[in-house]
């Protein structure tokens, strides 16, 4: 569908960030082997790379693999002029004093997400024949919104039949640019989009040069939340953060669809109303149909395994998006009631001798530990009926991303049995507004032992939740090592 020699032959990139997680490594891939003249830069060293260093040169073979010049450890100004584009990683800052060199030189700065949609939507001048773009943002719930619309667009393949449906985006260990490989008119793309993703999709956060002057947003748009998030990154700002989530509606074309909690909404709206009365190039004319849908759409004779009154809204948006592409009211049904979640959000690993044991390691904020909270402590909108309320042995903390711990703190006295906390600034903030309580709160620097802890206060009939509300970093490599760990120790137990 793309013409790959073209768009990438001998043209020399920067790729700025390799990272861990496998989409860095991925894109890499792809880019060597349609004949890219790379350059790969990462703060990381190369002994902290050696696995997705490894990786590249299995796939590439040494031949191809000498071709790339990797400058790790370190990034210089020299390698961010004289290129035709750079290839910028999700989570590098936009203040960066590479991308501002770049910017200097007049070099594109690209971003794999949108670059992939930017250039499917290129290939097809018809656009009832296009590739159909999904795409989900929000503070918490799109990873499982993405991973359910998903499902249910496999399950009704038969729909389907001449298309093939595909993931992307911020999906853990999958680049999205190789998919150019695969797709052709028609399939769709399911993308789970983070704020920092979708950067690339505006006009002007990163001086994208385009053949038309206006960003681009996916065919059908989720918005489910929006909460405090990334404040260390935005520098405090949530107009900052929204305006790059807001990039998922704002260039949406008549014939497009947004689906929005009432929550985001009424920000949506607004947005909307200061847009049209600014008189840039800029301003937002949007001519999708906006769609608000309320948890009361899926029927309560459904029998949902997803646990906690957020769940059914995620279910709700993800129901909403099948519908609008008329998918079999069966065929929604039941890929909804066998749908046991996403890794690493709310999950169950198993129980151990009366002790229930949850992996929620994505929850890096106060909103995200508060919903698993009330998820698993007392009656929820599942109906759920227990005795008592469950008594909680919470694991978390961890790094501060700039974020409010009041209501955290609220909360966690109320269902919370012992904190088990990893070193951090945000375990600081939150041993602080904790201030006196009778809680046991402990602090570790590893999973090892903040694990054997958590295991010793857990009794049976107690819950043992990883629901960090803050990131990772300084203890792990990212919040899926996070889990992984956890998961792990929790297999071994006997």
């Amino acid at each position: 569908m793309v013409d790959f020699k073209t768009c990438f032959r001998n043209k020399k990139i920067t790729v700025h960030g390799l990272g861990l997680l496998g989409r860095g490594i991925g894109d890499v891939i792809f880019l060597a082997q349609n004949g890219a003249d790379l350059l790969v830069t990462d703060l990381k060293t190369e002994e902290q790379l050696a696995e997705s260093l490894k990786k590249i040169k299995k796939e590439l073979g040494e031949t191809l693999y000498k071709k790339i010049k990797f400058v790790l450890g370190e990034h210089r100004l020299e390698d961010f002029r004289n290129r035709d584009f750079i290839l910028k990683a999700a989570g590098v800052p936009l203040d960066s004093e590479f991308i501002k060199e770049a910017e200097k030189n007049n070099i594109p700065i690209k971003m794999d997400a949108s670059w992939f949609v930017e250039l499917v939507e290129g290939a097809c001048p018809e656009r009832s024949r296009r590739v159909k773009i999904i795409g989900v943002t929000g503070t918490r719930g799109k990873s499982t919104v993405t991973h359910l619309v998903y499902e249910i667009f496999r399950q009704a393949q038969d729909k389907f039949s001449k298309n093939n449906i595909y993931l992307g985006g911020n999906i853990r260990g999958l680049a999205t640019l190789p998919l150019l490989k695969k797709v052709k008119a028609g399939d769709i793309v399911v993308m789970e989009l983070d704020s920092w993703q979708l950067q690339g999709f505006g006009p002007s956060s990163l001086k994208l040069r385009r053949a038309s002057d206006s960003g681009i947003s996916p065919n059908i748009s989720v918005f489910t939340n929006l909460m405090v998030d990334h404040q260390n990154y935005y520098g405090n700002s949530m107009e900052r953060y929204f305006a790059d989530k807001a990039n998922i509606y704002r260039w949406q074309k008549e014939g497009d669809y947004l689906v929005a909690g009432n929550e985001v909404a009424k920000k949506i709206k607004t947005d909307m109303k200061k847009s049209r009365h600014k008189k840039s190039r800029h301003a937002l004319d949007y001519c999708g149909q906006l769609i608000i849908p309320d948890a009361e759409i899926v029927p309560k004779s459904w029998k949902i395994k997803l646990l906690g009154e957020h769940n059914l809204f995620n279910i709700a948006y993800a129901v909403t998006v099948a519908r609008i592409l008329d998918v079999p009211e069966k065929v929604i049904k039941k890929t909804v009631e066998s749908f046991a979640g996403v890794p690493g959000r709310l999950e169950f690993i198993r129980e151990v001798k009366g002790v229930k044991y949850y992996n929620d390691t994505t929850a890096t904020t106060p909103d995200g530990v508060i919903a698993a909270l009330k998820a698993l402590s007392g009656p929820t909108s599942l109906k759920l009926r227990r005795a008592t309320k469950p008594r909680i042995v919470l694991v978390g903390g961890g790094r501060d991303k700039e974020l409010d711990y009041r209501k955290y703190a609220v909360e966690v006295k109320k269902s919370v049995k012992a904190l088990v906390l990893f070193k951090g600034t945000g375990t600081d903030k939150i041993i602080r507004t904790l201030g006196k309580t009778k809680l046991s709160v402990s602090v570790f620097d590893n999973m090892k032992d903040a694990f054997k802890q958590a295991q010793g206060l857990a009794k049976k009939g107690d819950i043992v939740l990883l629901s960090p509300g803050a990131t990772s970093f300084g203890v792990f490599k990212n919040e899926f090592d996070r889990g992984d760990q956890f998961v792990n120790l929790v297999k071994k137990l006997k």
